[in-house]
């Protein structure tokens, strides 16, 4: 019994896209050079552009090259012709895909990208296309076939413009001398993968890190603690540690308007009920889940009793610290 027909058109499909690439070494000269040379002495920042499955590449390149230290920003070529056309500077370079270069949005900003006298870059497998005409430097990804039955979607052809992109992006990274420490500062991915996989427990500050009051304190009590913790807000519990509330540093700025009298005010009135929370044995990613979706930066972490264990804060988890001080005076 042969293989399954799905298994053979699979092998198929990915010897006719490495084939695609590999016949691209051979295409690899001075015009690739100057292409290096050209984003390697701009002053401003690759702006990649291109329609459909180019600009899907273009976007993966522009994500390769930003974080592997070259400034780069995507380009929807209708968009372009709407306005977003003027963040292009002088400065910039402007690298073009489409594989039959005949790409008409895409065409019609370049005849205002050369008006500006923008350096460009084109990524086409049509040599005599109108876009290999307008841009200063042509790359040739052409490929001898779609990996698509029909010859119709772009496969092997967005797979060849893709795989330059790489190369384009490795190069500079050797131009720049861009080293492994330098990666790790637009990756930090690292520590805060490792972050992400622990428990709440983990990560959670407790015991007397944690500003709270309990349900009979003043308001300015509770700002007051705010304050001393140096956190935007303060929770608040019962004498058995059962959580009751928070309150925060924007609550407080909408209660200023009200004129009201901290030295008077329980907090208890004021506070905000029920708050979200989580438990101590929940991952650090689902607890961040919780608070991108509800739009919150601080979750209290109660145990099963609803008494007060700690709690985690956005910022802290993601590494970027910044709460609101309030000052206060007697």
């Amino acid at each position: 019994m042969g293989e399954d027909r799905s298994i053979v058109e699979a092998k198929e499909v990915l010897r006719i896209e490495a084939e695609s690439i590999l016949h691209l070494i051979d295409k690899v000269g001075d015009s690739f050079v100057q292409a290096v040379d050209m984003i390697y002495r701009s002053q401003g920042r690759v702006i990649v552009a291109g329609i459909g499955k180019s600009g899907l590449i273009g976007r993966k390149i522009v994500a390769t090259m930003t974080s592997t230290g070259t400034q780069a920003l995507f380009l929807h070529p209708v968009e372009g012709l709407h306005g977003d056309l003027g963040i292009v500077t002088k400065e910039d370079v402007l690298l073009a895909i489409s594989h039959s270069g005949e790409t008409t949005e895409l065409n019609m900003i370049m005849d205002r990208i050369c008006e500006l006298g923008v350096p460009s870059i084109a990524f086409t497998g049509n040599l005599t296309s109108t876009l290999a005409r307008l841009c200063n430097v042509v790359i040739d990804v052409g490929v001898a076939k779609e990996a698509c039955p029909f010859g119709l979607a772009p496969t092997s052809s967005s797979t060849a413009a893709l795989a330059m992109g790489d190369a384009l992006a490795v190069a500079l990274i050797h131009r720049r001398n861009f080293q492994e420490k330098d990666f790790y500062k637009f990756h930090p991915g690292g520590s805060l993968g490792s972050r992400l996989r622990s428990k709440v427990r983990d990560v959670m500050l407790s015991g007397k890190l944690i500003p709270r009051v309990g349900s009979e304190a003043l308001l300015f009590d509770a700002i007051r603690e705010m304050d001393e913790k140096n956190k935007g807000f303060v929770l608040v519990t019962e004498n058995d540690g059962a959580l009751l509330g928070i309150l925060t540093d924007g609550d407080i700025r909408r209660l200023v308007r009200t004129g009201r009298d901290f030295h008077k005010e329980r907090i208890a009135s004021l506070m905000t009920r029920n708050p979200k929370t989580v438990r101590e044995n929940l991952s650090v990613a689902q607890a961040i889940e919780y608070m991108q979706r509800d739009e919150i930066t601080t979750l209290a972490v109660t145990d099963a009793a609803n008494r007060l264990q700690g709690y985690i804060h956005l910022h802290d988890l993601l590494g970027r610290g910044g709460t609101l001080k309030i000052t206060l005076t007697d």
